[in-house]
């Protein structure tokens, strides 16, 4: 989901905790931590967990880019995974040529032929528009042979052009090698237990159970969000070692579910406002929740979950591009 999204849960989750809303109408800015800690899972992967992420560089060089040394670096990285029986992880770097020039360049794994494949493409800009004649920039596929069954789910060939580049884990299984995406992303950050941790440990720092509730409303309502697209979360890290499957309900990147959810949090906190203030101010509640709930949230989101429905019947993707997907539309939000 979107930063804004994420945001917005938290603050909305925040304002269940009790007394939060009251200190609210008194000047307090507590209630902004919970939208703050909605944001923090994916603050902390791509701003500080990737660059910690231990990997084996694949860099090529600008001057003479090498489609051949490419998928033989990575063909070598599998091979040595499945001979040591550990995980070996590669960071693919992209290539800058200037401040809005990038040589692009193609991986491919094929699982079919048990092959790395990889392509040097043409030059891009940062929108990644090709500068110059396409096809005269983008060459054949270069192919390497791996030694190992080759387990890879997601679609398509992965592109590396502007700003950094994707990282694998390749995972030594019985039945062969799994190519994990983006192995560093929704671990141990999007937890319920990190969300606990971090909520109990200000809480006795700070000493107020409200702000470790709402550190743990805030942190929880966006590991739900992520829960509701494919790819799915580390959720009980570290007695979990994976991360799960989501329920497949939504694409994480898709407009309407965005919408969909910040309308949703602006009614809730909309209502909570009204609810917990109502007392404090010595007056009745304004919003009466039937008609509120039924016209301001369930009407709203049955058409648009009806719109949404239809549009998803028209483009159906397997369901491990749509993990990657999800992926990318995040790294893409949270990349500058």
């Amino acid at each position: 989901m979107k930063g804004i999204t994420h945001f917005l849960a938290g603050l909305a989750a925040a304002t269940f905790v009790p007394g939060v809303v009251e200190s609210a109408a008194q000047g307090s800015f507590l209630i902004v931590l919970g939208g703050v800690f909605g944001l923090l899972p994916d603050t902390l992967d791509f701003k500080f967990v990737r660059f910690f992420d231990k990997a084996e560089a694949i860099d090529p060089d600008p001057a003479n880019p090498d489609a051949q040394a490419i998928a033989n670096q990575l063909a070598a990285l599998i091979d040595r995974a499945a001979q040591t029986n550990r995980e070996v992880r590669a960071q693919l770097h992209s290539i800058k040529l200037g401040p809005d020039r990038w040589r692009q360049y193609t991986v491919r794994f094929d699982a079919d032929r048990n092959e790395i494949a990889a392509r040097i493409g043409p030059i891009v800009n940062t929108s990644q528009m090709p500068i110059g004649d396409y096809e005269k920039q983008t060459g054949a596929f270069a192919r390497a042979r791996v030694n190992t069954r080759l387990n890879y789910t997601y679609d398509g060939d992965v592109n590396v052009d502007i700003f950094s580049g994707p990282s694998f884990a390749f995972v030594p299984k019985r039945r062969g090698v799994d190519v994990q995406f983006l192995p560093w992303h929704r671990a141990w950050s999007h937890s319920f237990t990190l969300a606990a941790l971090l909520g109990v440990g200000l809480a006795l720092i700070f000493q107020s159970i409200t702000l470790g509730l709402i550190v743990f409303a805030g942190m929880s309502a966006h590991i739900v969000e992520d829960q509701l697209g494919y790819l799915g979360s580390n959720l009980f890290w570290p007695i979990t070692k994976e991360r799960s499957g989501g329920a497949r309900l939504i694409h994480s990147g898709d407009a309407i579910p965005n919408f969909l959810a910040v309308w949703i949090a602006l009614q809730v906190i909309v209502f909570n406002l009204d609810r917990f203030s109502a007392p404090v101010q010595n007056r009745p509640p304004l919003l009466e929740p039937l008609s509120f709930f039924g016209l301001g949230v369930l009407l709203p989101t049955a058409v648009l979950l009806s719109i949404y429905a239809y549009e998803r019947r028209r483009k159906r993707l397997r369901l491990a591009a749509a993990q990657q997907a999800d992926i990318l539309a995040e790294a893409q939000e949270t990349e500058v």
